[in-house]
């Protein structure tokens, strides 16, 4: 399973895969905890569900993408996660 994943992520070494993973668990984390006080200072609450979650889907997908790159430079990983990055907004069509 370890060696599918690091083909599939074209990387060569466990310690790398093993910043890789870690890399994804703080970032979701993180952007979820920073999200809350986005919320919060736009005044949205749970009464319209569908506007409440509409709105965190929004708020959190920028974030994320910003805190992704952070976090993989601070781990020394930022060229895969911003090849990564890219491959992302490729398929969102948000870049050429």
């Amino acid at each position: 399973m370890i060696n599918k994943l690091k083909s599939r992520f074209s990387i060569e070494s466990n310690f790398q895969l093993f910043k890789i993973i870690i890399v994804f668990g703080i970032t979701g984390t993180l952007s979820l905890y920073l999200s809350g006080p986005v919320i919060d200072f736009f005044d949205i609450n749970k009464d319209t569900i569908l506007t409440y979650y509409l709105s965190r889907f929004l708020i959190v997908f920028p974030i994320y993408q910003i805190c992704l790159l952070v976090t993989a430079f601070i781990f020394g990983e930022f060229s895969f996660f911003w090849k990564f990055f890219k491959k992302m907004m490729k398929r969102f069509k948000l870049k050429n």
